[in-house]
């Protein structure tokens, strides 16, 4: 009948307590919550970027940038592939349009460029579920000798989408280290990522940290070259600025010797001799082993570092350098230096990224849209609080407590998950307000049609919640099915919407018929009426 087991009242009591302890934290400050003994619990809810202001940025993977770059490295690996042996005489190599020719001397042997070539060709999976492979370049072999390798439009869009999944990889690793909260990074489209960092006071610095390629190299420095002197260089050899030095340039050997994915730890410190900033790093260990076999053969030239094509740094080599740790130093300040390590810590970017749109959201405006949502919550809370107790009156305003407990048990929720709390967020919060009532709503009809057949007190309300159950669960399930598809499909202000609803709509099944059923069989055992009247 209406009695509920001790076990399960103290249960429904229990969550609810637990619930409140959770959501305390959120009317502190952080420092007041550090000061607190550990085992209680400390998390609050993380304002999004539309509540708390940051920055907005909407990057655009630069293609041309990328094939420009690749189509280098390609002219090289065609080279060397010609110069196996045998050697194989050609002319004329190097890149035209989206792609690299050359022509071949002895036609005679186009069998075997073609053999040979055909490796660089790239096949590229397509995807994990057995969609097969495109080729990154398509190669074309002419009976005149001439031969090219183009890219293919499946295969650069292929290598885009790569390059968009693994910049959010090291984007997200760049932030982290900002130490900003929930920031969000995720793919808009086939080529643009779409980045928010909530709470970030300083933007610039943030599109200083995501833009930057890092792409770190060493190279032998052939010689260097100041002012207005100009110099071709030789072949196998490129001229590469000075970061440091306006005027300076180096001519440094073109295959590096190591790349920054020889490191493994970069830490900003300070040169103790000269109390300037610096950045340490270590090598891997087969990075250490090149880095000792370059030191030991060249004390006493110059060994240049460089940065997204400048020289940030070239040290003379004084002696060999056996440990696999080196220092890189230059004109740094603090912040430039921790922000050096950041990058080289996180790992380069595989393309050059642009700027598409920039927003930086302010406090004050984020402020507003908390004042905003307060007073959308409250006005919807009283609307539905009085037609509540207008309609059902005492059972109404159980009604009410009970969604009061909702949001309560929302909120403890996402302070539990460390979730970010938007804008559309709230507006999911205010929607739960509203429809958290239709539960009780349908409960309280089933009731009053039982009284109205003339059934006693607590057989009306049992049979009321026993036959409201099916249709509250069934449509609470089909909503939550809603909800979890824009979780999970959906993205930015649509995730955030879906997040708060769908956890009150689970807290709102809580609510509607355990919390109300206990409170409404407490209010039963006290006073013993006859009759319900609705």
């Amino acid at each position: 009948m209406l009695t509920m087991s001790r076990w399960r009242t103290v249960l429904i009591i229990l969550t609810i307590v637990v619930g409140i302890i959770l959501v305390i934290p959120n009317f502190f400050s952080r420092e007041s919550l550090n000061s607190l003994p550990g085992w209680l619990p400390k998390n609050q809810i993380v304002l999004g970027l539309d509540l708390q202001g940051g920055a907005y940025l909407l990057y655009e993977v630069d293609r041309q940038d990328y094939v420009d770059k690749r189509l280098r490295t390609l002219v090289s690996d065609v080279r060397k592939a010609m110069l196996q042996t045998p050697r194989i005489g050609y002319t004329g190599i190097g890149i035209q349009g989206d792609g690299v020719q050359l022509r071949v001397r002895d036609l005679s042997q186009l069998d075997e460029v073609r053999s040979r070539l055909e490796e660089l060709r790239n096949p590229l999976v397509s995807s994990l579920l057995g969609g097969g492979a495109v080729n990154e370049f398509d190669l074309t072999v002419s009976e005149d000798g001439l031969v090219r390798l183009s890219y293919s439009e499946e295969g650069l869009s292929q290598r885009v989408r790569g390059i968009v999944q693994q910049s959010i990889e090291v984007i997200g690793r760049r932030i982290n280290e900002l130490g900003t909260t929930e920031p969000s990074i995720q793919r808009q489209g086939e080529d643009r990522i779409l980045v928010e960092a909530p709470g970030l006071g300083d933007p610039e610095r943030l599109k200083a940290i995501v833009g930057q390629t890092a792409l770190l190299t060493f190279h032998l420095v052939r010689e260097t070259v100041q002012g207005a002197q100009t110099q071709t260089p030789t072949p196998g050899t490129i001229t590469v600025p000075s970061a440091e030095f306006e005027g300076t340039s180096f001519i440094l050997d073109e295959a590096p010797l190591m790349t920054g994915e020889d490191l493994v730890d970069a830490q900003a410190s300070f040169d103790q001799q000269t109390s300037q900033p610096v950045v340490n790093f270590r090598l891997s260990t087969s990075g250490a082993r090149k880095f000792a076999e370059v030191t030991q053969n060249n004390v006493g030239r110059q060994f240049a570092i460089v940065l997204d094509d400048e020289v940030i740094s070239a040290p003379v080599i004084r002696e060999p350098i056996l440990g696999g740790s080196g220092q890189i130093s230059g004109s740094f300040s603090v912040e430039s230096a921790n922000d050096l390590a950041i990058l080289l810590r996180a790992g380069s970017l595989p393309a050059k990224l642009t700027i598409v749109e920039e927003r930086s959201v302010g406090p004050g405006l984020g402020a507003d849209s908390i004042e905003a949502g307060e007073i959308a919550s409250i006005i919807g809370a009283l609307a539905v609080g009085i037609f509540m107790i207008v309609v059902y009156g005492f059972f109404g305003l159980l009604a009410n407590i009970a969604v009061v407990v909702n949001v309560i048990l929302i909120f403890a929720v996402l302070s539990a998950l460390g979730a970010t709390l938007t804008l559309p967020g709230i507006a999911g919060i205010v929607l739960t307000i509203g429809t958290a009532v239709d539960s009780n709503v349908l409960i309280y009809e089933r009731i009053r049609e039982e009284s109205n057949q003339g059934r006693s007190a607590v057989a009306a309300i049992d049979l009321g919640f026993k036959r409201a159950l099916g249709t509250i669960v069934d449509a609470n399930i089909t909503t939550l099915i809603a909800a979890l598809a824009l979780l999970l499909l959906g993205s930015g202000p649509i995730r955030g919407f879906a997040v708060t609803y769908a956890i009150g709509i689970a807290t709102t099944i809580f609510t509607a018929f355990t919390f109300t059923r206990l409170m409404i069989a407490t209010w039963y055992h006290q006073r013993r009426p006859a009759r319900i009247a609705l």
